[in-house]
């Protein structure tokens, strides 16, 4: 088994090299475990740039470590711990599958704050949080569906969790509201980050007719399939990737984790940290909506920026009805919102979604 190593950013680093800092305390230890490899492009990406928020933020009174590369499971729960034992103060655990490791390991250091990203399960000293991702979509899927020309629309999902599916959701109700021919093909890869499974996927979708790809993972693999066929659009996922706009990235979804990551640390350095829930989206900056190209129709991309405004505002809801269950029976009555509760366990697809969410 390879040698697990914790890298220390430069500020952290000089000052433990010194042996004091300026007030004489020691730095407050802030850990990070990174499911893919911070230089994906993506997920992992965003969450170490709010690591660097936080060292830029705070310089010398905090100390950050992270592990990249780290599989959920059993290995993530060994990962942990060791940062515990190392003396991690605070721990973002910043994947799905982290959820029960973190609970383990929490409740074998009662002393340490921990932070689950997209989980559900909290403890005394264990809060989550997560975006509104599926808010992102909706607005993804008002430009895809306008601007499809063979009505295939192919989507990359990592693994069948509700917030893979709300995503789902969110974007066929919006492309199929503007575009009632449009239809989805959805290949389940799986993974979060796998560059040559996410590759292959993109491209059987662009093979089959597919000329938009929206993505729930992780790299820029499916941007650069998407590149090489020409004519085929797609959406930065998680961060901009903006360096293949303005074709055939016209838009993305970007998560800005920088402003949560400074709050929760702030609150356990002034003592006020507690277990909390925080689901925040579009209008608190959580999720942010990358630059719309000018590849986008003028009157298609003022009509996202004005959903943008508008779910900003709480004026609309991605999730209003009438919606219908994949199977025809009534989710949502005409004018009703959905609830956070029916949104966090969603596992069905809405009324004109083809195939079987995979068990």
């Amino acid at each position: 088994m390879k040698k697990r190593t914790f890298l220390l950013t430069g500020v952290a680093a000089a000052a433990i090299a010194s042996g004091a800092f300026a007030d004489g305390h020691a730095p407050l230890k802030v850990g990070f475990i990174f499911v893919g490899p911070i230089g994906d492009g993506g997920w992992t990406y965003e969450h170490n740039k709010g690591r660097l928020a936080v060292e830029e933020h705070f310089g010398d009174k905090v100390e950050t470590v992270f592990q990249e590369n780290v599989p959920e499971g059993a290995d993530a729960e060994r990962a942990m711990t060791q940062m515990a034992l190392q003396g991690a103060d605070l721990i973002f655990t910043t994947s799905f599958g982290y959820m029960d490791p973190t609970i383990a390991v929490a409740a074998k250091f009662p002393d340490v704050k921990f932070e689950h990203a997209t989980g559900y399960k909290r403890a005394d000293n264990v809060s989550t949080y997560s975006a509104r991702f599926y808010e992102g979509r909706a607005i993804q899927g008002h430009i895809a569906g306008n601007m499809t020309k063979t009505n295939k629309i192919g989507y990359i999902a990592s693994f069948p969790i509700p917030e893979v599916i709300r995503g789902i959701n969110s974007a066929y109700l919006h492309a199929s509201k503007v575009n009632p021919d449009v239809e989805f093909s959805i290949v389940w890869a799986y993974t979060w980050f796998d560059p040559a499974k996410e590759a292959d996927a993109a491209k059987a979708l662009i093979e089959n007719g597919a000329d938009v790809i929206l993505q729930h993972t992780d790299s820029t693999a499916p941007q650069a399939a998407a590149a090489d066929a020409g004519n085929v659009i797609t959406f930065g996922q998680a961060s901009d990737m903006g360096e293949y706009a303005p074709m055939p990235r016209v838009s993305s979804i970007i998560d800005d984790w920088a402003p949560y990551y400074i709050a929760r640390t702030q609150a356990v350095i002034d003592g006020t940290w507690e277990s909390v829930d925080t689901w925040d989206g579009i209008g608190p900056g959580m999720v942010g909506i990358g630059e719309i190209t000018d590849a986008v129709p003028a009157d298609v991309k003022a009509e996202a920026l004005q959903m943008k405004d508008d779910i900003a505002s709480g004026a609309y809801h991605p999730f209003t009805g009438p919606i219908n269950k994949q199977d025809g029976s009534v989710w949502l009555a005409d004018g009703e919102t959905a609830g956070d509760g029916d949104l966090a366990g969603m596992s069905f697809y809405v009324e004109g979604l083809t195939g079987e969410i995979p068990n």
